[in-house]
């Protein structure tokens, strides 16, 4: 079993190696690894968290009952990431193109474009820019929503990003600008320009 430093160290195919084998500890240092990431994919596709929460655990239940055959040269993430999606629309049902439940995490990404000033004033501004980026982000398809979160949050590769939405890398980086576009015409439109 590999201790809490010994599992920071290993890749995530050594970690399902390992869980193959019959180690569960390696299991349970990969879902912590890739858990809030998995959610944040869960939800765009469901309306409540406890359908993110199911479709999350299906998915983790599917990487688990085939850790020995995940693909050596594939990315174990992306592989995740297609199994969480999959999940998620099946959990969803009908009402996947309904606005997502979201989380905190798109604060922390206005945060990094530099909101978050001391400036009481600025403030209160920054928390307006977040609402509208909120807003805005809401207000995307699904297939924008995710091609955003996979590639511009959770920082896929291109080609694993293509991989999961099941497109060429051609059509990947197309409906990635596509998105950004989007996002941008959303957040002038929330905030009147």
């Amino acid at each position: 079993m590999p201790d809490r430093d010994e599992a920071v160290d290993l890749t995530d195919a050594e970690l399902l190696a390992r869980t193959a084998g019959g180690d569960t500890s390696a299991f349970r240092h990969f879902v912590a690894r890739h858990r809030a990431a998995a959610f944040r994919v869960a939800t765009l596709a469901t309306r409540s968290q406890a359908d993110a929460e199911d479709a999350l655990q299906k998915a983790f239940l599917e990487v688990f009952r085939h850790a020995a055959t995940v693909r050596a040269e594939g990315s174990a993430r992306a592989y995740l990431f297609t199994l969480v999606r999959h999940a998620a629309y099946r959990q969803a049902g009908p009402s996947r193109r309904e606005a997502p439940v979201l989380d905190d995490d798109l604060a922390t990404v206005g945060e990094a474009a530099g909101f978050g000033a001391d400036d009481p004033e600025r403030a209160l501004a920054d928390r307006e820019h977040r609402a509208a980026i909120t807003a805005a982000f809401e207000r995307l398809s699904v297939e924008d929503r995710e091609v955003l979160v996979l590639h511009d949050l959770e920082e896929l590769p291109g080609a694993e990003v293509a991989e999961t939405l099941a497109l060429t890398l051609p059509a990947m980086k197309s409906r990635l600008h596509r998105a950004r576009l989007r996002l941008l015409a959303a957040c002038r439109a929330e905030v009147g320009l």
